[in-house]
């Protein structure tokens, strides 16, 4: 069993995953028609999921069932789901549920390739999980997109909805919350580039503090109540 205590981080994280994606499943509940608050709860359960992968390993060491659940659900998703929630926010309804198809599709594919590559077992590491194991390096080709997508929508639209608040006159909650939301969707991508050097431990912090912030950016913007998290559309006319 591993003895770094950082290696432990993510059973916290999925901890805080699922107790997040309880909260944005009875606000969802409240307001059925708000199909952000669906994508967001199917985000941060996927994260969540990605979390748990990262924990099983350092408690149970590396399996390959793990391997392919993590590379799905934290790897190739990230945060792709709530990303899709923004495009609701951002776009018009229309639009966005073609976002969804595509990217639905996107990942299906993507998914059954992770499923079929064969692993090269000489490569495995007990304590952690990386993508360099599997023999069809092409497939990791899949997530560069699907990442790209997070930041453009996720982080973008965090930032440019601060914005728009701000010059709205309107520098409360909503733009605090907003900068709290992009910090946390980047430090996650952040710490992935360190694992991929070799430093999972980086990672594991910042998947954690990524999405305490984002729920802390969700709590200071909605408090009690379900409202719009990022700048409607009438912000423009109104600035």
């Amino acid at each position: 069993m591993d003895t770094n205590p950082i290696h432990y981080l993510p059973v916290i994280t999925t901890v805080v995953a699922v107790f997040f994606a309880r909260t944005l499943y009875f606000r969802w509940r409240e307001k059925p028609s708000a199909r952000y608050l669906l994508w967001w709860m199917i985000g941060v359960a996927l994260y969540g999921l990605g979390t748990l992968a990262e924990a099983l390993t350092t408690l149970f060491g590396w399996s390959e069932g793990v391997f392919r659940l993590w590379y799905v659900a934290g790897a190739l998703l990230g945060g792709a789901p709530l990303a899709l929630g923004t495009t609701y926010l951002l776009l018009s309804q229309k639009l966005a549920d073609r976002f969804a198809v595509a990217l639905v599709t996107y990942i299906a594919a993507a998914s059954a390739f992770v499923i079929a590559t064969p692993i090269d077992l000489s490569l495995v590491e007990p304590d952690r999980l990386s993508g360099a194991v599997m023999e069809w390096q092409w497939v990791r080709l899949f997530s560069p997109l699907v990442n790209l997508y997070a930041v453009v929508f996720l982080v973008g639209g965090a930032i440019y909805s601060a914005v728009r608040y701000y010059r709205a006159g309107d520098a409360g909650s909503r733009v605090r919350g907003n900068v709290l939301i992009a910090v946390g969707a980047i430090l996650p991508g952040f710490g992935g580039s360190f694992a991929r050097a070799g430093m999972v431990e980086v990672l594991y912090v910042t998947e954690l503090l990524g999405l305490i912030l984002i729920w802390a950016g969700f709590r200071v913007i909605s408090g009690d109540r379900v409202i719009s998290l990022f700048a409607p559309q009438r912000v423009s006319s109104e600035a």
